[in-house]
């Protein structure tokens, strides 16, 4: 570290705005992964993507590399698998870890290990080649294809390129890296005291407590509500095949039973149409299927005994390897990378979405209902992701029609079946001029739901800006959404909000954040704008939090319309004791004016280390790297800011900061 006082100076700066930025806590182009050779499943990892593959960053904060990866991996990954993975004995590692000041190893039980994947995958990606990050996980090359791709297009939010990371291989420390450990042990005894690493609860210990029914009987029946449904995504899911593999419920009874106190009456999980329902050009991808659907109609009829539904959401048809289309050209439409879509405007492929939507349907009569994204996320038809124009018969075709004929599809199977599921379009992705000719089109019965927020226009700190989505900061409803809606209740339209209730990428790194005049204020605005259903959230924010059931009670049926704040009392009153009501009331006021100062931007969102706080490192170099999608922030300041100068960037955050304390100050002397 540099003794230059305007250095230290400089660096003090920005880890006091990193820090800041932690304690309050770009939607990008989806593009296909690097090709893995033409084959579906990666046998090797030397099929897996690696994009340009340049050189890791640096590890300056550690004597080398080797020393990085013990620290990082400590408590994550247990000692004799991280010893074999380097080829040492598990003593080598604790001696080496001990020596920078690291407690004993913890026990790291298997459900830890299966939860921290994402975690383990982030420390490693600059440490370890594919081969020893495999070995490190316990997976095979198909189970990380697997997750690079589908898990959120984590391949993306790493950056779509893997370091070129040479094998490392343990070594006894030499002197020099000896010495370097041991003023790594000084640091750690100074800042940490009584320990490092210590916890009252163990890793992932709110799983148990969430899972377990909460103490005392419901309270009452869940009221009427002018919002219905009013759904949510698991706070703790894992991605993956959880219709298949039960050993890790994303909706355990106790959680749902929470849900419902905080007045959620519906959950949503993912649905792959050709691994529910039998794909007629290969069945093999649909094995499994029967047991799937079986454990879906298990998950629904718990869910209904906590006065919960079960939502299905649909991005689809799934676009397949090429070499899928050397048997069957005829369905092959545009082309993407190494997949192409499965073309709904051929007639076989229309025939198929119906009819294993209407298998979803038969199977389990009692599912709530489907919503759908048909323009954005994964490669699906040939206009999801505007390239409509590379198929022959789309090209011919308005994006609006294929788009509206998608969802007509859907919802044909649905009505095949009688069955009482809902259909919901959303419109992320719908560019503004599709969205008239697609409601045109669309069945009467199926509902559209837009993004509440989006372009919304907001100044903050003298620099004007519109929100895209994931605000919290910004109270909605905006313009895109207010026009859609009236569009879509010309026709007899139903119309749904998409919200953050709990949290968004402003700070997606606690379960909920305390803003909750803003969240209560937002749902009155979507109550007088006669909205009728809420999506909560996307896959952040399912925490049982006041945001949720401020959402109810502003949303209740049986009682006259609720102010903001007679909400928010309600609510306190339950939580806190009618006594400490009008504090909280007034600290949750407090911090939602703060977090109104939030410097929202859509890039700012996605780059800025909110999510990771101080466990983004500072370099003394520039690394070169970009900043990646709630990925690694790495030192790209310029990213983090957006559309903010530096100092405003700084004082927008000072501000949320000071305004929590300040809130939180107020409330301590009230207690």
């Amino acid at each position: 570290m540099s003794r230059d006082p305007g250095f230290r100076g400089h660096c003090h700066r920005w880890r006091v705005t990193v820090r800041r930025v932690a304690v309050v806590g770009v939607w990008v182009g989806l593009l296909c992964l690097a090709a893995t050779g033409g084959r579906a499943t990666p046998q090797t990892a030397a099929e897996l993507p690696v994009g340009p593959a340049p050189a890791p960053v640096p590890s300056p904060h550690f004597p080398d590399r080797l020393h990085a990866y013990v620290w990082r991996n400590w408590q994550l990954v247990p000692l004799a698998r991280l010893a074999r993975v380097v080829g040492a004995r598990p003593s080598d590692l604790r001696r080496l870890g001990k020596a920078m000041g690291l407690p004993d190893p913890p026990r790291i039980t298997a459900d830890q290990q299966r939860r921290s994947y994402l975690t383990v995958i982030r420390r490693n990606w600059h440490l370890l080649p594919y081969e020893q990050l495999l070995d490190l996980l316990g997976w095979t090359p198909a189970e990380m294809a697997y997750a690079l791709r589908e898990d959120d297009f984590l391949f993306i939010k790493l950056g779509s390129l893997k370091p070129r990371c040479e094998p490392l291989r343990y070594a006894p420390p030499e002197e020099a890296a000896r010495a370097q450990a041991a003023a790594i042990a000084r640091v750690v005894r100074e800042e940490f005291p009584e320990g490092l690493g210590r916890s009252r609860d163990p890793l992932f210990g709110f799983v148990r407590q969430l899972t377990r029914k909460p103490a005392g009987a419901r309270r009452e029946p869940a009221p009427p509500s002018r919002f219905s449904p009013r759904y949510c995504y698991s706070y703790f899911a894992l991605y993956g095949d959880p219709l298949l593999d039960t050993s890790v419920d994303p909706f355990p009874d106790g959680y749902l039973a929470r849900l419902a106190e905080s007045g959620v009456d519906g959950v949503w999980l993912q649905g792959v149409l050709h691994k529910l329902a039998p794909f007629p050009w290969d069945p093999a991808l649909s094995a499994g299927h029967e047991e799937r659907l079986r454990n879906l109609a298990k998950l629904v009829a718990r869910a209904r005994r906590h006065g919960i539904g079960v939502w299905l959401y649909l991005n689809e048809p799934r676009a397949l390897p090429l070499s899928f289309f050397a048997a069957h050209p005829e369905l092959r439409g545009t082309a993407q990378g190494d997949h192409a879509a499965l073309c709904t405007s051929h007639p076989a492929v229309q025939r198929y979405l119906t009819e294993a939507v209407a298998t979803v349907c038969r199977a389990v009569p009692d599912l709530a209902g489907l919503f759908t994204i048909t323009a954005s996320e994964n490669f699906t038809h040939c206009w999801s992701h505007g390239g409509g124009g590379g198929c022959p018969r789309c090209s011919q075709r308005d994006p609006a029609a294929v788009i509206a004929e998608v969802n007509a599809l859907f919802h044909e199977g649905i009505r095949q079946t009688d069955s009482p599921a809902r259909l919901t379009a959303w419109d992320w992705g719908w560019a503004d001029a599709w969205v008239e000719g697609i409601l045109a089109r669309l069945p009467a019965e199926v509902a559209l739901m837009s993004v509440s927020e989006w372009s919304l226009p907001i100044r903050r700190g003298g620099i004007e800006s519109a929100v895209g989505e994931y605000s919290i900061s910004a109270v909605g409803p905006g313009p895109r959404a207010s026009r859609h809606w009236e569009l879509a209740r010309r026709s007899g339209r139903k119309c749904l909000a998409k919200v953050q209730a709990g949290n968004t990428w402003e700070l997606s790194a606690v379960p909920y954040i305390p803003a909750v005049e803003n969240v209560a204020q937002h749902a009155l605005n979507l109550r007088e704008a006669g909205v009728e259903g809420l999506m909560l959230s996307w896959t952040l924010g399912g925490y049982p939090s006041p945001n949720l059931e401020v959402i109810a009670e502003v949303g209740r049926a049986d009682a006259p319309a609720a102010t903001a704040v007679e909400a928010m009392t309600r609510v306190a009153r339950r939580r806190f004791g009618a006594a400490l009501a009008p504090a909280v009331v007034r600290a949750w006021q407090q911090l939602s004016a703060a977090f109104r100062e939030f410097p929202y931007h859509g890039g700012l969102v996605y780059t800025a280390p909110m999510q990771v706080g101080p466990a983004n490192p500072l370099w003394l170099q520039p690394t070169g790297y970009r900043a990646t999608m709630v990925g690694f922030p790495y030192d790209d300041l310029d990213a983090w800011r957006a559309v903010y100068p530096p100092e405003v960037f700084c004082a927008q955050f000072d501000k949320v900061a000071d305004g929590f304390a300040a809130a939180l100050e107020e409330l301590r002397r009230a207690a």
